[in-house]
């Protein structure tokens, strides 16, 4: 894993952001976190991001929205999805072309930090 790899986390609530940011920086990660999809896009953090956290639904661009954004004009980074809602992912678009991941709230943070770890790792 690069000790210059960087984790973005964006999810509109505080109290995820907080705990995703303390989760990942005591297993050693370099963490950056954004209220919005929208602060994540006009920030360099699609540039410096090695592997994306995003929740999918958030007020204005969703993560789904940003993924697809992001991935249309030609910025691939790995996402893990984390979400609140119940049932199946949402499809994605023909954009997949990282690896995607999702886990529904509440998830087990071991099974978190391994698929952030496996990225990184690739």
């Amino acid at each position: 894993m690069s000790s210059t790899a960087i984790v973005s986390i964006v999810d509109d609530d505080e109290s995820v952001r907080y705990a995703l940011d303390s989760l990942l920086r005591s297993n050693g990660f370099t963490v950056n976190t954004y209220s919005s999809a929208e602060d994540f896009m006009a920030s360099a953090g699609p540039q410096q991001t090695s592997c994306l956290i995003s929740d999918i639904q958030m007020p204005g661009l969703s993560g789904i929205q940003m993924y697809e954004t992001l991935s249309r004009n030609g910025t691939h980074i790995p996402v893990i999805f984390i979400t609140g809602l119940p049932g199946t992912p949402p499809p994605i678009g023909d954009y997949a072309a990282e690896p995607v991941a999702f886990f529904p709230k509440p998830f087990p943070c071991g099974q978190l930090i391994a698929c952030v770890t496996d990225i990184l790792n690739r």
